[in-house]
């Protein structure tokens, strides 16, 4: 308590609850949905293989997209490392804030839960549709803040996810869009800028059209931006090997994984994820010792699902080249060019 007094005094911010205890206010925030329980799931969960073209390709003067692989890597070095260590996070580079985005299906809200698991973090949920109606008024919202803050800083290490991240700077609200999408517009950014090396909180925000939004908006409010991008023919053939065999099934001659992996080009995780849970019912498991798997039996799942076309990984791209990161990396390869 002494130790928690000494912070509040060196804080500019007014404590707003002062009388009340911290049980008080986490129950206050479990009850109001703000605080939430989330799946335990591993980092090595994630699975990817390393892209081995990328260097051929950037020789060939064509920019890769990053693997999965290489995803699994950027979340753990930004996110879990330093986070995991008092004194790692007040050495390391203070990254306050990530946002991760890529295509409907690519593990965007997997990896939050895997950085709070690892961790052992409180989650706590921003996202526009969460807190709408919630602490209303211009007084409710500098309260819900002031008890996220408080709770967040005293009970580390905490997790701050926010959904959707692009409605906050969105460019332009939907009519039926209810839910005040650009509540914390002006909020975030001076909570984040206002963050120590010694406040173990990070901010986490997810996108499926980080386009949508005002780039520079985005980019003050998140200091790192990640791009998820469709599974390449390693990451593919390692996901249905894997799926099939954490499903029940088994791998059999007939079972021709190299063409599965060809064929599902632009399908992404959770896409494979659904088809191999289609196929492998629990009549079907009871079946494969008289009746092998085969690769035709994945193809019709897989054909009702719309895949990831070209053009939607471009607006990606063409998205990235937009922000702040993905200018100092132009500037970086026209060096290195000359």
């Amino acid at each position: 308590k002494q130790w928690y007094q000494r912070r509040v005094r060196g804080k500019k911010d007014k404590d707003l609850t002062p009388d009340r205890t911290i049980e008080s206010l986490y129950e206050e925030l479990v009850k109001e949905g703000i605080l939430v329980q989330y799946p335990k799931v591993k980092i090595s969960d994630y699975m990817g293989e390393y892209s081995y073209l990328g260097t051929t390709l950037r020789q060939a003067n064509i920019e890769p997209m990053p693997s999965l692989s290489d995803v699994r890597r950027v979340i753990t070095e930004y996110g879990i490392l330093p986070m995991g260590s008092q004194t790692v996070h007040e050495t390391a580079p203070h990254v306050k804030s990530i946002m991760i985005a890529g295509p409907h299906g690519t593990g965007k809200r997997m990896l939050v839960n895997a950085i709070c698991s690892e961790l052992g973090a409180n989650l706590i949920d921003l996202t526009a549709e969460n807190i709408c109606g919630r602490y209303p008024g211009k007084a409710g919202l500098t309260m819900l803040l002031h008890l996220v803050m408080k709770v967040g800083k005293l009970l580390q290490p905490t997790v701050i996810y926010i959904g959707n991240a692009e409605k906050t700077f969105i460019k332009k609200v939907p009519k039926n869009d209810m839910s005040d999408p650009k509540r914390l517009k002006k909020e975030l950014p001076k909570i984040i800028k206002k963050m120590a090396p010694e406040d173990r909180i990070l901010f986490v925000g997810t996108s499926l059209t980080p386009w949508d939004a005002d780039v520079k908006g985005l980019c003050q409010c998140y200091q790192k931006i990640v791009l998820i991008p469709r599974p390449d023919y390693a990451s593919r053939y390692l996901l249905f090997k894997e799926l099939i065999l954490r499903n029940g099934g088994r791998l059999a001659p007939t079972l021709d994984l190299s063409s599965l992996a060809k064929i599902s080009d632009g399908y992404t995780p959770g896409h494979i994820i659904t088809a191999v849970k289609h196929v492998l019912t629990e009549r079907r498991v009871q079946q494969l010792h008289r009746k092998p798997l085969t690769a035709l039996e994945f193809v019709t799942p897989l054909a009702r699902i719309d895949p990831i076309y070209k053009e939607e990984e471009e607006q990606f791209k063409a998205f990235y080249d937009k922000t702040t990161m993905g200018k100092k990396r132009q500037m970086l390869l026209k060096g290195d060019e000359e």
